[in-house]
This record gives structure tokens, sequence and C-alpha cells, in this order.
């Protein structure tokens, strides 16, 4: 792929001889996005990596000097954080480097690409070129994988009451719910998010092109990593009544030859014996899709498996940064 010369990555050092990597500042990598991010990324001999003193971390001098310096800055930060850096960007002009936001601030907003690739056949193309990329959040990366091919083929109307149920490890939770499962102090098992609410509504419905906001319910178990998304679904109201394979066959024809994204099967979701455990895809960036789906009863239920700090977050951040980079996909 050739790029223009406005998103040519910067030459990082011009001395004679010097790497021309694209270098890349991950601003917030304490967290466990930012964490997961720094580990990948280890694992990138085509990208320079570069650091900020921890004390400077706040200097908004010391961290403009290093932006000017990289090609791409991947945010780690609560939002009005990352509101206030986007903006310090923003004022750098042409020594602004692309940014990659990984919180909730910016992912409904019209001037910034959404980083689901795999969202329609044009949404990979869209963020190489972008200049400002929001990274999904993990729920809506399986509720909008299983809900947008089915609103665009025709066969959920965009006004259906969609309900979603999910349920996380309890590292999606941040550093205060991971100290209380680790530590012992929080239950085996718990629904929240029940004030209808959730931060990841905007985004689900906006990018499933839903014009009824639909029923999120989370829930978070004992256990560290890897997510169900599950939508469950009456076929005689959707449009057509269609069936089971219907359904599957329109994800599969949206996600064929996706790296990352599968439709498994339907012989594969009959021979589960109804079950499906959230930890087969942990510390993978991939994302599995399944139909279950009875003929006798005309239901089907709608399964995305991921792991949350994968395709959820860290994985699904380096996906995009290699997009934004014009590097080939690894």
């Amino acid at each position: 792929m050739t790029l223009t010369d406005s998103h040519q990555p910067k030459i990082t050092d011009k001395t004679a001889g010097a790497s021309t990597k694209p270098a890349v500042f991950v601003d917030g990598a304490s967290g466990t996005t930012g964490l997961g991010i720094q580990e990948r990324l280890r694992l990138q001999n085509d990208v320079v990596v570069k650091s900020i003193a921890e004390d400077k971390r706040k200097d908004a001098g010391a961290k403009r000097a290093l932006m000017e310096e990289v090609d791409l800055v991947i945010l780690c930060l609560p939002d009005d954080a990352a509101k206030e850096t986007v903006a310090l960007i923003d004022s750098m002009g042409a020594a602004a480097p692309k940014v990659l936001d990984a919180s909730t601030a910016f992912r409904v907003a019209p001037d910034w690409a959404y980083g689901f690739p795999e969202l329609t056949p044009d949404q990979a193309d869209k963020i190489r070129t972008a200049r400002k990329v929001s990274n999904p959040g993990c729920y809506p990366t399986g509720g909008i994988a299983l809900l947008r091919p089915l609103v665009d083929a025709g066969l959920l109307p965009a006004d259906y009451p969609v309900t979603i149920n999910a349920v996380s490890g309890y590292s999606g939770g941040g550093k205060s719910m991971i100290a209380n499962f680790e530590d012992g102090s929080a239950p085996s098992f718990e629904l929240y998010g029940l004030g209808f609410e959730h931060k990841h509504l905007p985004e689900t419905q906006l990018y499933s092109q839903l014009t009824r906001r639909p029923i999120f319910v989370p829930s978070v178990g004992n256990y560290r990593q890897g997510m169900l998304v599950s939508v469950p679904l009456h076929l005689d109201t959707l449009t057509g009544k269609p069936s089971g394979s219907d359904l599957h066959a329109a994800l599969a024809k949206r996600y064929a030859g996706s790296k990352y994204v599968s439709v498994m099967p339907l012989e594969n979701a009959a021979t589960k014996g109804g079950r499906i455990e959230p930890e087969a895809l942990n510390e993978t960036n991939k994302l599995e899709l399944y139909v279950f789906a009875s003929d006798k009863h005309r239901q089907a239920v709608l399964v995305a498996r991921l792991d949350n700090l994968g395709k959820g977050a860290s994985g699904a951040a380096v996906q995009n940064m290699r997009l934004m980079l014009g590097l080939a996909d690894k």
C-alpha cells in the first residue's frame, strides 16, 4: 500500500543511516490496556517505542516535545485526561502525530474513525487514512460484530428491541475491581450496569445502526479475562422470518477472509452440547461468532467470544496502530 505524503511516517532520527521505523508513544501505560499494548509492542520489530520519565508524565511541555518526535500516540487515559491530551495534540499543527484513543471519550465523535476494522468492507481503509481513531470497547466489539451484518442484510430491523447479555473477566473493571476479586472480597458473579446508562451503549447502538436503544445487561465473573456477548432472538419477529442458517450466512458473508474474526460453522455450534465458555481465546486478537438456533422453537442466540484484553482492548489497539502506520498486518 502506498500512503499519501500527509500520511507517511516521520523519520524518527534524521542522522545518516538512522532507522526510519515509525515511532510510537503509549500515554498511560500502567493500566491493563496500556500494559497489554506495551507487552504486544515488545513483539513488534518494525516500530520504535518512546517513553517519558515518570516525573515528566504530567508535564505538558515535556509531553508535547516527545509527541513531536513520534508518528502515533496511543492514549490509555481516563476520558478527561484523554480530552486534554487530544487538545494538546490539536494545538501542535503540522507537528501533531496521529492519535489512537482507548478511552470512551471519542468513540461516537463524527470526526474520529471507529477502530473496528471489520465493521464494514471499507472500515480498514478509513482507519489507514485517519489522523484520529477511537479504539472500541470490549463489549461493543462483540455486540456490533453480531448485529451490524444482520442490520445491513435487512434481516434485523433497525428498530428491533435488541437485548445484549454479556459476561467478562474482572480484568475489564479497572484496578479497584481487580483488587477486590484478587483479595477475595468481591462476589463470585454479579450483574451490573442496571441503571441503563452503561458507557458502551452509545457506540453499540451507533455502529450497529440501531434506531432503538438496546437493553444491555453486563456481568462479571470470578476469573481474570475472557468474554462472551450474547443476543437472543425470536426468529419469527425478524424481517422475512429467517432461519438460523440465514443469520449464519449473513455473518459468514460479512467476515469471509477476515484474519481475526471467524464465524464458526453451525455444526460446531450444534455439537457444543449447548455450552460455551469465555476463556478459550485469551491472549489472542481473535473473535469467534456463533449462531445457536432451534428450528423447532424458531429461536436463536448469537454469541461472540473474545479476550476482553485482546480483541476487546490491547490486541485491537495494535491492529489499529499497524493500519494507521501503514505497516503490514502480522
